[in-house]
């Protein structure tokens, strides 16, 4: 067995790619109308499906995150610069929800949410 992707349900699949794109620097690996796309996150895909394209083909209702209540996941993107990574994303229209810091263990990392309110980790790598 082998973790191959994570598909996140939005409302704008379109909208969403480009907010990674220009928050976090990601690359668009596909994008199948405005139904589907990934991005070119590595080894293990992340890609968005349109909601109502989704609810289409598996008869369940899905959550959308709010202000008030996150979603009971994370994304982790690492990097080397969390602080850049940060800033850069927050110019991008993520919402702060804590700002980078130094973890016991030596981690540097911090959270924002997307622009669909799904909460990102930003994170130095565990060596």
């Amino acid at each position: 067995m082998q973790f191959g992707y994570t598909i996140l349900y939005v409302d704008d699949v379109v909208e969403t790619i480009g907010f990674y794109e220009r928050a976090f620097g990601l690359k668009r690996k596909m994008l199948h109308e405005r139904e589907y796309g990934e991005l070119d996150t590595g080894g293990t895909k992340l890609a968005f499906a349109a909601r109502d394209f989704v609810q289409g083909m598996i008869p369940l209702d899905f959550d959308r995150p709010s202000p008030a209540k996150a979603a009971p996941f994370e994304i982790g993107l690492v990097t080397e610069d969390v602080q850049s990574a940060f800033e850069t994303a927050v110019k991008a229209g993520a919402t702060p929800v804590k700002e980078p810091a130094k973890k016991p263990w030596g981690q540097t990392v911090g959270y924002v949410s997307d622009n669909n309110g799904f909460l990102v980790e930003l994170c130095t790598p565990i060596y």
